[in-house]
């Protein structure tokens, strides 16, 4: 029974099933169970329908416990992978500005407000803070963190800026207008790595470098509001990145691929997806660090840079 239940979960993976599918176990197992139970860990459900109350959209890392007719306990580790229903969307655009930015930004978060770009760049020892004018590489105001912060993803409340580490677990709250910064805060443990951050007008969003949107209490940005996990129509997201929050979806960034995920914040489904393959191939200089990392918005176009890159793009969608 095991064999053949490890064999039917294997068939299963790559194909996926979607939210209200049912799990058809073979005949060989379902002939001989009294029951079928899948565990999550904490959580446990008899009910065979994929329900969104136990499952989340992409890979779910399950063990099914089956309670034979002879009296055995059979446990069996299974991946029930569940992707959105309908396919992602391949999003056209037209590149219609550049812009210089300065090469040795090694970008996290980067958003604009006005005509002014707000930039959070990352590694040890050289990371900041920093504003600058659209079209100038030149910050008109700098920030320095201290050598053992990896700064991350930045987001704009009102008069402030929250920003991420990476792994230093803590994040920084910061006067939008001299950078200087007000006060910091614990990240939530649940999130392992401060990766990318945005503002959906109601919570900070934040991503960890896995499938997962973390929605923050902005008033208290330790507390997890609720959590959506990213997925397409044939696969699970990970390693989602820098973020922005536009008229009423989320554009992420996915750390070491060229695209980005136009992603509905209510359900975790990507719906569409911009390639960038061209771009970064233009930008990343060979060094596979060099990656597309940065979407901000000036009116409804989009503008988008990297780690290290020479150039900040405006792109208008077909």
């Amino acid at each position: 029974m095991l064999n053949t239940l490890a064999d039917y979960n294997n068939s299963k993976e790559t194909k996926g099933y979607h939210f209200g599918d049912q799990l058809n176990f073979p005949k060989e197992v379902t002939d001989n169970a009294e029951t079928i139970t899948i565990s999550f860990g904490d959580n446990e459900t008899s009910n065979l329908t994929l329900d969104p109350k136990f499952f989340t959209l992409g890979d779910n890392e399950v063990t099914l416990i089956i309670k034979t007719k002879s009296g055995e306990t059979l446990n069996q580790d299974a991946t029930i992978n569940v992707f959105a229903k309908n396919p992602e969307q391949n999003i056209s655009y037209n590149i219609i500005a550049d812009y210089p930015h300065d090469p040795d930004n090694f970008v996290e978060g980067f958003l604009m407000e006005g005509n002014t770009v707000y930039e959070s760049d990352g590694l040890d020892g050289s990371s900041q803070l920093i504003k600058y004018t659209l079209g100038s590489a030149t910050p008109s105001i700098t920030e320095k963190q201290p050598a053992d912060v990896f700064s991350e993803g930045c987001a704009i409340v009102g008069d402030k800026i929250y920003q991420l580490t990476y792994k230093n677990k803590i994040g920084f709250i910061y006067d939008k207008n001299s950078l200087k910064k007000i006060s910091q805060f614990p990240l939530p443990n649940v999130i392992g790595e401060g990766w990318g951050l945005t503002y959906d007008g109601k919570n900070l969003v934040a991503t960890d470098g896995s499938k997962n949107l973390y929605f923050l209490d902005v008033n208290d940005p330790s507390k997890v509001v609720r959590t959506v996990a990213v997925a397409g129509h044939t696969e699970t997201y990970d390693k989602l990145n820098e973020l922005e929050y536009h008229d009423g979806f989320i554009y992420s960034n996915v750390w070491h691929n060229p695209i980005i995920l136009k992603i509905n914040p209510a359900t975790g489904e990507a719906v569409g997806k911009f390639d960038f393959t061209k771009l970064t191939a233009a930008n990343d200089q060979g060094n596979s660090e060099h990656v597309l990392n940065g979407i901000a918005f000036k009116g409804n176009n989009m503008l988008v840079t990297g780690k290290n890159w020479a150039k900040i793009y405006e792109i208008s969608v077909k």
